[in-house]
């Protein structure tokens, strides 16, 4: 499972997450605009086989119901948190979220 993490998220998160989630990348590193459409992210997502890890609770989740996965969408809600907190959630709930990538929800929301 390759993770993408969403601009509202630290970049360092892809290279800390690697081990977990190898060819996982952020955002930023991708050939598209930082302030890409969520559409368009979407998209490239989909085309390249990545799921996306967001705190953007209110445009993934729609897109998720209007298009369905893939790609699939973690969603950390209500994230006011640091960069520590949410490596520290991902990496705690590492097989759910490959239990996730097998499943047919197409949403799976993380709290701290």
């Amino acid at each position: 499972m390759k993770l993408l993490l969403d601009a509202n998220l630290s970049p360092r998160l892809a290279r800390q997450l690697s081990e977990l989630f190898p060819g996982s990348v952020h955002l930023f590193d991708l050939p598209l605009w930082r302030d890409a459409a969520d559409e368009m992210i979407w998209s490239h997502a989909r085309e390249h086989g990545f799921d996306i890890v967001t705190a953007d609770g209110d445009d993934y989740p729609r897109l998720v119901k209007r298009l369905g996965p893939p790609p699939k969408v973690i969603l950390l809600e209500s994230w006011r948190y640091p960069t520590k907190v949410a490596l520290e959630l991902l990496r705690s709930n590492a097989i759910l979220i490959a239990n996730f990538a097998t499943s047919d929800r197409g949403i799976l929301t993380l709290r701290a």
